[in-house]
């Protein structure tokens, strides 16, 4: 039996559901290959002559019923290679039935059944001539529908192999939800806790992959930027570790609002300290960024949490600022150390450039200086801030 798959990265969007992925982790389950299984086993136990199993489009699901399809992601049968991508309106033909009533269907000499939809065989160019369809339930939602067409070496299927398509449907539910499981953990496994912004183990994984990329193409630069938040030590010993906790989510949530989605990577460093890959940027693009950071911070009212219920929680306005460092890939690190060092490089200029900037009053944006300058101790080419 051949089986024909729809290709992976449509396949993740399709099972992408409530969970939304950011990127397609390399180690995450093989959907594909689950999906294949499914079939083999089904066609194993009820041998038929094709079969394909189809899930709605989940961004679309609140949409008008006439407006939605469900995609062919796995068939086998006759024609089967024409059929991964292929959509099926959910209101019309068999499996739309099957998919919006949420009940198994057994259809005999579909050639009377007025509701049958002949869009597969046109594509596949197939004649079905009998059918068992089931849903697949996730959460309580229906989500696809397997089906097996023409039973081999029979007349018509029976309510038995419905029902054992029906345990089939069972077992896809839950394998599908496996998936999402395990790649909801691998997206949780990247994100601080507290801010929902990636953690420091996301951060180095994923600096050490934008470094390589811009030592391959040499036509971007890389800057990475590292800030950390002015009297946050003053206003936890005041206000409570609960407000520290609010203010530095509120801090990932300005970070979120300022900084450009496309070609960024935002973390949570550690403690009150933030960092910011930027692979699609100038340094001094970058440095106009981290200048409207500096002034959101400066300028945002941040909340208390009483210590009491009836308490009204105090405005921290102006209490919390920031300093800012800014390195280079190109400027001040160069192409042609290794990716370890580079890192290495990169951490500690930027560090190295947020301290200067602490040094220098606080509430401020520093450029570490080139390699040359940084060796011979003449600090930085840049200081700038309020």
């Amino acid at each position: 039996m051949h089986l024909k798959i729809l290709e992976k990265k449509q396949l993740n969007q399709l099972l992408s559901r409530e969970r939304q992925q950011k990127e397609l982790q390399e180690g995450s389950p093989a959907l594909d290959q689950v999906l294949k299984e499914i079939l083999n086993k089904a066609n194993q136990f009820v041998p038929s002559e094709a079969g394909s199993v189809l899930l709605d489009n989940p961004f679309r699901k609140k949409e008008k019923v006439q407006y939605q399809e469900l995609v062919f992601v796995a068939s086998f049968g006759l024609g089967s290679s024409n059929l991964p991508g292929l959509q099926l309106p959910i209101n019309a033909g068999i499996v739309g039935a099957t998919y919006l009533s949420g009940k198994p269907y057994l259809g005999r000499n579909l050639s009377v059944v007025k509701r049958f939809e002949p869009k597969r065989d046109q594509v596949s160019r197939f004649r079905t001539r009998s059918i068992i369809c089931a849903p697949i339930i996730i959460e309580k939602s229906v989500c696809g529908v397997i089906e097996l067409i023409n039973r081999k070496d029979k007349k018509n299927y029976t309510q038995e192999e419905l029902k054992l398509l029906e345990i089939f449907a069972g077992y896809t539910s839950t394998l599908i939800q496996n998936v999402l499981y395990a790649k909801t953990h691998i997206e949780m496994s990247k994100l601080d806790g507290l801010t929902g912004l990636f953690n420091d183990r996301y951060f180095y994984a994923k600096l050490d992959k934008e470094i390589k990329n811009a030592k391959r193409r040499r036509d971007d630069d890389l800057i990475l930027l590292f800030l950390d938040l002015d009297h946050f030590k003053a206003v936890n010993d005041e206000f409570g570790h609960l407000t520290g906790s609010r203010v530095l989510q509120d801090v990932g949530a300005i970070l979120r609002e300022i900084v450009p989605s496309s070609g960024t990577t935002i973390s949570r460093y550690g403690g009150d300290e933030f960092t910011i890959i930027f692979s699609k940027m100038r340094l001094e693009e970058a440095d106009k960024v981290a200048q409207s950071v500096r002034e959101a911070i400066q300028s945002s009212a941040f909340k208390s949490i009483p210590s009491y219920p009836k308490q009204k929680p105090d405005l921290l306005k102006g209490c919390l600022t920031c300093s800012i460092g800014l390195v280079s890939l190109k400027e001040h690190v160069g192409y042609q150390v290794s990716t370890p060092k580079a890192r290495h490089m990169l951490i500690r200029k930027a560090d190295a450039a947020m301290y200067n900037a602490k040094m220098n009053g606080k509430n401020r944006v520093c450029i570490a200086g080139s390699a040359e300058q940084t060796q011979a101790g003449f600090g930085w080419n840049s200081q700038r801030g309020d």
